[in-house]
């Protein structure tokens, strides 16, 4: 192990209550020497996710601990390791992944300690910022996609909040296997950009009836998946649109109603279709499922047919401003904070 100095200090970004972007502060802290099983990353490039906002303002799945750090996925270089870690080393390029609580580690910062297990080698070819963008948005949508609804040539996939960073993964996925990935925006702003992404279909809710495209794309039969990140309101015209013997797919809050989501009993009994939860750890946290996963966006980032998009980056010290752009809704891709 490197032996660092312990008086270390670093930036990193906190809140000590809950609200909108305004409450994070960016504090000088010590960051120490990793334990046992950690690994200490110096932070060149921080991905955003809507989860972190959630946590930041009390509506994630898990309540902050205050004050609480946050963060799930970033790209740096290893600076130090713990007692037991193996296959990986000092001066070696990682990304971070949303391998861990962040009530126990967060990546907003020039330092992080993080377990070892979070860490991935960066691929070949992509940069610091696409390093950072990879792992929560194509692991997310590879579990609902492939691990789970094993999706295949034909299948109709209805991808709500299609301009996100998960969003364009699922788009990007559906495309690869042959599926007819259908898009979903509230407005016609992004709707060109999403069909120069690959969306075979566009819907724009605000000028077209959700259930009618959808059963009109696909010809009456409906879609195979609803892969939605939104929930509330929004389930009962997904559930509307749902083939017989399919999959509606629940994996965020967005709406801030989920748990309001009212279970569709009468077109679910009639069309045979499922409904479920779904986090990405569930895949990360099961060896045999998570090494597929990993082959499989492996594999796509190489190939070229994964291609992370990002939407645009922000400097360090204007972490408030990227969580406003976040949830402003107008980005199409990930946003990114670089670290100096």
């Amino acid at each position: 192990m490197r032996v660092g100095n312990p008086e270390m200090m670093t930036k990193v970004v906190r809140f000590h209550e809950f609200g909108g972007p305004e409450v994070l502060r960016v504090e000088s802290l010590e960051v120490g020497e990793p334990g046992a099983g950690e690994a200490r990353v110096r932070i060149d490039a921080i991905g955003l996710n809507r989860a972190e906002a959630a946590f930041r303002s009390g509506r994630y799945i898990e309540r902050a601990q205050l004050p609480a750090r946050l963060g799930y996925e970033a790209a740096g270089v290893i600076e130090a390791i713990g007692e037991g870690v193996k296959g990986l080393s000092v001066g070696e390029p990682v990304c971070v992944m949303p391998a861990f609580s962040m009530n126990k580690y967060g990546v907003y910062a020039e330092r992080a300690i993080v377990p070892a297990n979070a860490l991935l080698k960066q691929p070949g070819g992509l940069g610091m910022p696409q390093c950072a963008s990879i792992w929560m948005q194509y692991l997310t949508a590879y579990g609902a996609l492939i691990d789970i609804s094993n999706i295949g040539a034909g299948d109709a996939v209805v991808i709500t909040a299609a301009s996100s960073s998960v969003g364009i993964a699922a788009i990007q996925i559906a495309n690869h296997v042959g599926a007819v990935s259908i898009a979903v925006t509230r407005t016609d702003a992004k709707e060109a950009e999403l069909r120069k992404i690959g969306a075979a279909h566009v819907i724009v809710t605000e000028k077209q009836t959700f259930e009618t495209e959808v059963l009109r794309i696909t010809q009456g039969k409906g879609a195979k998946v609803a892969f939605d990140p939104i929930g509330g309101p929004i389930t009962a015209s997904l559930a509307a649109a749902m083939a017989p013997g399919g999959w509606l797919i629940l994996y965020g809050n967005l709406s801030g109603q989920a748990q309001n989501t009212v279970f569709p009993f009468g077109p679910s009994a009639m069309k045979g279709f499922a409904m479920r939860g779904y986090l990405v750890f569930e895949i990360i946290h099961d060896p045999k499922r998570f090494a597929r996963a990993r082959l499989f966006v492996e594999e796509g980032l190489g190939a070229g047919w994964l291609k992370p998009i990002i939407s645009k980056t922000f400097p360090f010290d204007r972490i408030v401003d990227a969580h406003r752009y976040l949830e402003a809704n107008e980005q199409i891709g990930k946003v990114i904070v670089t670290v100096p």
